[in-house]
């Protein structure tokens, strides 16, 4: 499935001879100028072929004596050819070699770095909702891994068409820059940030004035998932099923191949429908192939929903920490109006009691409280005004990017499912095909 994006962007055309090459350095700097400069004025798949294209196992060594093993991808970025002419380095891309846990990471900064974008997902670690036959599986087999590079490869292309994750400089130096990465990466303190988010999401807090618009939003999120998840457990079963009968027809072909060696009038037609017996038998490899790659296409919007819902939670703890602020300016404000007699005091005070044990503050101390009030009043506010700034920014961003995630899912889902009917109907086609083949042969006998 092509990845889709439905933001049209107004084209943008480079020569060639703009690009300096001198050395590889200067490639490689010429490469990410490039790409920098593309992804702020156009759609940067359109001018920029970005591939997962091969994976390799390696082997290191590890703590406490153990190896490490683990699988790398090799990222290939080159320079489209335009309007037929080929670029000087598009016969030069660049390639480096990455693992899943730095696919991870690059994921992660972005999801903090860009608190409303439904960020894409990557493709699963462990293999899920799987049909029998695929169920002792292990992380290295070869099928498994292929598909991982495919959904890599999507994730890749789906941040590259994406108008902000697109321009973002680490991601471009995460395709095209091997060394130092990983800190640089690591420098920004996403790491620290997301920590921080991470409570605040496990906090079990109510909050007082939710947004009905993502608390919609929030329950869609947990429908979609379900409703795929459905699908997918619906198709797995179908795909055992059917696997099963299509294997169980080679009885068929053993029997007829047996019986047609005691057969004199009947054994030609009875061997030759044993043939096509066995032949129904083994396509359904192919077929279950095929179907695996739609399925693991259609589990991808389970983790977009679920990137959705994050979204939803990121909001919520934006309005938490302004409602906090509001709480606490309300506070100071009555501290100070209660020392001001503008307010009733508590009658069990702390400061009620002091004064009857102690007698009644002095007027510098007194003062100097209210000095220290009006400065936290006036934090306060700032804290107010600049979470209100920030919630409704993101707000805005956030119900923008839905709505762009919204045509997408539309256009993706519409184009996977056609595929797995299109899909059937070839499946059918095939079954008729052989069993009109086998009719044929017992109509000779």
């Amino acid at each position: 499935m092509a990845v889709s994006s439905p933001d049209e962007s107004d084209s943008l055309r480079y020569d060639s001879d703009d690009i300096p090459a001198s050395g590889e350095n200067s490639r490689i700097d010429s490469l990410s100028d490039y790409v920098r400069d593309v992804s702020k004025k156009a759609k940067l798949p359109d001018h920029v072929e970005i591939l997962v294209t091969e994976h390799e196992k390696r082997t290191e060594a590890g703590s406490m004596g153990m190896k490490d093993v683990f699988t790398v991808y090799l990222i290939d970025v080159r320079i489209r050819e335009e309007n037929g002419k080929k670029n000087q380095m598009a016969g030069n891309p660049s390639s480096l070699w990455r693992r899943y846990s730095e696919f991870e990471m690059l994921r992660n900064y972005l999801v903090v770095t860009f608190p409303y974008v439904i960020v894409p997902p990557l493709p699963e670690k462990r293999m899920t909702i799987m049909w029998q036959q695929m169920s002792t599986v292990d992380h290295f087999d070869a099928d498994f891994i292929e598909r991982r590079r495919v959904g890599l490869e999507t994730f890749l292309q789906r941040v590259a068409s994406h108008r902000e994750l697109s321009q973002d400089s680490l991601f471009h130096t995460f395709m095209l820059q091997d060394e130092n990465w990983r800190q640089m990466i690591l420098n920004t303190g996403f790491q620290t940030k997301q920590d921080s988010r991470i409570k605040n999401i496990n906090a079990s807090f109510r909050l007082k004035k939710p947004d009905r618009r993502f608390e919609g939003l929030k329950i869609y999120s947990q429908e979609l998932r379900n409703n795929i998840s459905a699908i997918l457990k619906t198709r797995a079963k179908l795909a055992g099923t059917l696997y099963g009968i299509h294997k169980i027809h080679g009885n068929y072909g053993r029997v007829f191949s047996e019986w047609s060696g005691i057969e004199k009038e009947m054994g030609d037609g009875l061997q030759s429908a044993g043939h096509f017996m066995d032949a129904y038998k083994d396509y359904i490899d192919d077929f279950m192939n095929e179907e695996e790659q739609i399925s693991d296409q259609l589990k991808e919007y389970i983790y977009f929903a679920d990137a959705l819902k994050a979204v939803c939670r990121k909001q919520e703890v934006m309005q938490y920490e302004l409602e906090r602020s509001e709480d606490l300016l309300s506070s100071k404000k009555l501290a100070r109006d209660q020392m001001l007699g503008k307010a009733p005091s508590k009658t069990l005070s702390l400061m009620s009691m002091r004064s009857k044990i102690f007698g009644p503050e002095k007027q510098d101390v007194r003062d100097a409280r209210l000095k220290q009030l009006e400065d936290q009043i006036e934090e306060a506010e700032e804290a107010v005004s600049r979470n209100e700034r920030q919630i409704m920014s993101s707000m805005d961003q956030a119900l923008g990017e839905v709505e762009r995630f919204k045509k997408q899912k539309g256009a993706d889902l519409k184009e996977l499912f056609i595929s797995y009917a299109v899909l059937q109907i070839k499946m059918a086609k095939r079954g008729i095909t052989l069993w009109t083949n086998t009719k044929e042969c017992f109509e000779k006998m």
